[in-house]
């Protein structure tokens, strides 16, 4: 049944209204609906305000490296170490690598370019940030609806955002209704700001119907792969930040690794991959295993013990791949339009800050008796912000490194570490993209397959083992929500043209490729190992797989994450 029968058989959805919804609860939508709410308070207003997670529980879907730039949550919360905010651990240190295959070049502290500076800065678990925001949203009369997935965009008649719907329930594979069948409901709002972060289902459709992207260069993608270890006592380094750039990746491949010491002998490590390879047979999660077998990273792992692994996709081109960010009836936030700074290798703050620009513009529209209206002073907000600033200065990053490593490193360090010395805050020149990520794969035949080494199961491990520790689970009766535009396409063109890049691409083990009683090829979708890491639904060289949300509360349960 599609949504059109449901609703003609069961319909119609439960409504609730409210001022502001806000669809996802992850540092953005948190930031977005706290700020609300204090401004709520501080001018005497009643201001209803949601907040829709599909995780079991904010933070459950959270996953990032994680050193944070508490600028932003000290404007949110001045007194944020007061109130117990989880940034335990400060920087103590910084450590730059080009790795080749065996040694390690450290870069001298002199030239690093600012944007790798850290201090001031904090090591923490981006999870346990979302899950106390959380607390502190509620403590200031904020709903938060864990387990519920926000699966439709709801318009009014004059084509403004009316709000969202929950999905359904108890659908069956079949996607007949089952005996345990229950209707979403729809959440209506004045305005909806969508926080879903990289690559959102819903955020990827609203900047299709309202063109938001129309003129920018298309946008680009990484892939982050990151385990959280424990490690022994007497190789702990707390507050330690490590940051690798060459091997395992070749020169013309973007990507990097990360190493940070945390509190409690807890080190979180990963690597990220550049969504725009060419090589179809690269594997990001086996060159994120080859990376931690480097004698710089395997060192402090050895003894040690793996704690927790995911992934995600991260947004980031940057300034120059921002679409318009507000549209009527609604805003886009955080990594759901993009605000990441590459080159920083940061998010978190830019979507806190990001949410709160929106919710001052929403507060303002509502008090003024508006809705379903574009917040146009969101927008005009962040180009006077040093946010704006500080991505305009990094708005080059991605277009040097599709140059090569070298170049990158070259034209990064003039624009980030020469240009501020000579008091110049912005490059006087700008480099444009023209290529999306998807489009960049080679055929298998113009490309060398790339043999990885088993895992020893002591410092490398293989997916499915890994998506163990994600406590990664999906109601098993659901329909997939991995779906495919046309069924022919992985085999007609993925398999004959680039020998199966689904199977190598995505980090959770979901696609593989099986022999039919004939002899002939299929592809089995494993949906139920899936960590909504989004991949797939952005490197799909024909863009034939769409990611739409499962049932709320499926996906990984991440823990310290």
């Amino acid at each position: 049944m599609n949504t059109s029968e449901i609703l003609a058989k069961f319909g119609p959805r439960e409504a609730m209204e409210y001022d502001i919804v806000v669809v996802g609860g992850g540092p953005g939508g948190l930031a977005a609906a706290i700020k609300l709410k204090q401004l709520a308070n501080e001018n005497g207003k009643e201001l209803s305000v949601v907040v829709l997670e599909k995780g079991s529980e904010p933070g459950a879907h959270i996953l990032s490296g994680a050193v944070m730039d508490p600028k932003a949550m000290t404007e949110l919360f001045p007194d944020w170490k007061a109130l117990g905010a989880p940034l335990n651990q400060p920087v103590t240190s910084d450590k730059v690598l080009f790795l080749s295959e065996t040694g390690a070049i450290k870069t001298p502290g002199f030239l690093v370019p600012d944007c790798m500076h850290n201090d001031g800065n904090f090591v923490v678990s981006l999870g346990n940030v979302s899950r106390w925001m959380a607390q502190q949203a509620e403590n200031l009369g904020v709903e938060i609806f864990p387990g519920f997935a926000a699966a439709e965009v709801l318009y009014n008649d004059d084509g403004s955002v009316k709000g969202v719907a929950t999905g359904n329930m108890g659908i069956g594979k079949d996607g007949e209704p089952s005996s345990s069948f229950q209707l979403g409901m729809e959440i209506h709002g004045k305005y909806t700001v969508f926080a879903e972060g990289s690559r959102g289902h819903l955020g990827r459709q609203l900047i299709a119907k309202f063109k938001l992207d129309e003129g920018k260069d298309p946008q680009a993608y990484a892939l982050g792969i990151k385990e959280l270890w424990e490690i022994d006592p007497a190789k702990h380094q707390p507050g330690l930040v490590v940051h690798t750039a060459g091997w395992p990746m070749d020169n013309a491949t973007y990507g990097g690794g990360f190493l940070y010491h945390l509190e409690g002998n807890l080190v979180t490590l990963g690597l990220v991959t550049g969504l725009d390879y060419s090589n179809p047979y690269l594997s990001p999660f086996e060159e994120m295993q080859r990376w931690k077998t480097h004698p710089s990273i395997k060192q402090y792992l050895e003894g040690g013990k793996r704690v927790s692994y995911g992934a995600r996709a991260i947004t980031a081109g940057g300034a120059l791949s921002l679409p318009k960010t507000v549209f009527p009836g609604g805003a886009l936030i955080g990594c759901e339009a993009g605000y990441l700074n590459a080159s920083r290798i940061k998010g978190s703050h830019a979507a806190i800050k990001t949410g709160m620009l929106a919710a001052e513009a929403a507060f303002e529209a509502v008090g003024a008796g508006r809705q379903h209206d574009e917040l146009s002073a969101y927008p005009e907000a962040y180009a006077k912000s040093w946010l704006a600033q500080e991505l305009d200065m990094s708005r080059n990053f991605k277009a040097w490194f599709k140059k090569g490593l070298y170049v990158g490193t070259l034209m990064t360090g003039i624009e980030q570490w020469l240009l501020p010395k000579l008091g110049i805050k912005s490059p006087p020149w700008t480099l444009h993209r023209t290529q999306a990520d998807h489009s960049m794969l080679k055929p298998a035949a113009q490309c060398t397959p790339i043999v990885y080494p088993k895992p020893d199961n002591k410092i490398t491990f293989d997916r499915l083992t890994s998506v163990f520790v994600s406590n990664t689970n999906h109601e098993e009766h659901q329909p997939a929500h991995l779906t495919l535009k046309d069924a022919s396409v992985p085999v007609n063109v993925n398999l004959a043209i680039y020998d199966g890049p689904e199977s190598r691409y995505c980090p959770a083990g979901v696609y593989e490729y099986v022999k039919n009683p004939d002899n002939s090829d299929r592809l089995q979708i494993n949906a139920q190992n899936c960590v909504h890491c989004k991949t797939c639904d952005i490197k799909d060289p024909t863009q034939n797989i769409v990611w739409v949300t499962p049932e709320g509360g499926g996906g990984p349960n991440y823990s310290g994450m």
